[in-house]
């Protein structure tokens, strides 16, 4: 019987929080995932040679969360947005930001990832990203699974996820040209056949390709920007979709790529100037900083939603010493970083790292600890830890997707792990 004291939205989280603990339920359709990522890449091949090596890229289990958890989310990424229009919090991050990201072409940022823990009382929001990765592989992941239980709901992201995308495609053209519609895009990326997610890069041309747009797969270093034109092998590009990390294109082998974008000879998204507003870490200490908000006059709705940011400073000689003593609470990240790497827990930090941290470069956020998925592994039940990432475009979700993993970030070398479809309650 339900408490007569509880609401609705309570007793739907106490039943999300059950099902993720005691739902075992295998829903991933292997065959189905296979037949659908095959004939969308129009390669016999492509799941045996792509998917099946990559043995943890897609968990075997869905996550439950209510609807309610993700219009919070998505609440949230709002805020982060319409923050991130006034002058200035412009003003503020891109003094900090390199030369190329100051400039405003016009793209908002394609496919933003939001990165969430679920907190006790609330979603907290860990990290922003351009060039999330996931969002196509995630697509085909949510329409391969099986319904294990009448109250789930399997999510329709198919073909409305992949015609929203080509609409963001097209809405980011506009808003840099102002009419037509690009001819060619280039999915750019260093060695892009060498990326783990290289088989989403094929599926994205393909979903492209499906909708009469000439797409290709390029490495931003065979690029070539001649007489106000970006091309790859011959053929002109009107838009790069950019999956480089080197959000400055500082790096010699980005020339070519940071000259068109420049000159504005080629929309790029996401772009430099999206990751200054948007993803560069060390935005996270003003946007969690509660006094900063209201001295700049930011709405108190938009505040309150900002309050799921966790506390997050920069590292500076001078707050060193006090950040060593309350490390077991932190969580610390290099401001120029990407991908999980080079971060640390500080409970399990050593003193030669740390003499690496507090010279500069970092940020220490508050340590937030991640939600857990209980799967089972050869019939035995284990843990796993959990985090959440909208995929968004000028605030709107385009997809959920959740990575389950082992360790102190998220990864795709844990069993049981990886990618994991949401169903929402």
């Amino acid at each position: 019987m339900n408490n007569p004291g509880s609401s609705s939205s309570d007793r739907v989280q106490d039943r999300t929080d059950r099902l993720n603990k005691n739902c075992f339920c295998v829903t991933l359709d292997v065959p189905s995932l296979r037949e659908a990522m095959e004939q969308e890449a129009e390669e016999p091949a492509f799941f045996e040679t792509f998917i099946r090596p990559k043995a943890h890229l897609f968990s075997h289990v869905p996550v439950f969360l209510s609807a309610t958890t993700v219009d919070e989310m998505r609440a949230i990424a709002v805020a982060v947005e319409t923050t991130a229009q006034l002058a200035v919090y412009k003003a503020a991050v891109l003094s900090w930001a390199p030369e190329i990201a100051r400039a405003d072409h016009g793209p908002l940022g394609a496919l933003m990832g939001y990165d969430f823990h679920l907190g006790e009382d609330c979603p907290r929001l860990i990290e922003i990203n351009t060039n999330a990765g996931g969002a196509f592989l995630n697509a085909f992941l949510a329409r391969a699974q099986r319904a294990c239980c009448a109250e789930m709901d399997i999510p329709a992201t198919s073909q409305s996820f992949e015609d929203a995308v080509i609409g963001m495609f097209q809405e980011e053209w506009l808003r840099q040209r102002g009419t037509g519609a690009p001819k060619c895009i280039a999915i750019v990326d260093d060695g892009p056949l060498e990326q783990y997610l290289y088989p989403e890069f094929v599926l994205a041309r393909q979903v492209m390709a499906a909708r009469g747009i000439d797409a290709v797969i390029a490495d931003a270093g065979h690029l070539r920007y001649d007489d106000g034109h970006l091309s790859v092998g011959g053929k002109q590009i009107d838009l790069v979709y950019n999956r480089v990390t080197d959000f400055a294109f500082k790096q010699p082998e980005h020339k070519a790529l940071q000259e068109a974008y420049r000159d504005g000879a080629v929309v790029v998204t996401p772009n430099p100037h999206n990751h200054a507003l948007l993803a560069d870490k060390r935005n996270l200490s003003l946007l969690s900083n509660s006094a900063t908000l209201e001295a700049w006059g930011v709405d108190p709705e938009i505040r309150a939603g900002l309050a799921a940011v966790p506390r997050t400073v920069l590292v500076n000689p001078d707050n060193a010493d006090a950040l060593w003593k309350s490390r077991k609470d932190l969580f610390f990240k290099p401001t120029g970083g990407h991908g999980g790497k080079a971060v640390y827990r500080g409970d399990k930090l050593t003193k030669g790292v740390w003499a690496e941290i507090a010279g500069g470069g970092y940020i220490a956020q508050t340590l937030v600890r991640p939600s857990e998925r209980m799967i089972k592994i050869d019939e035995t039940p284990q843990t796993r830890k959990m985090d959440v990432r909208l995929y968004t475009y000028d605030g709107e979700v385009l997809l959920v997707a959740a990575r389950l993993y082992q360790g102190q970030t998220t990864n795709f070398r844990t069993p049981g792990g990886g990618f994991a479809p949401v169903f929402m309650i």
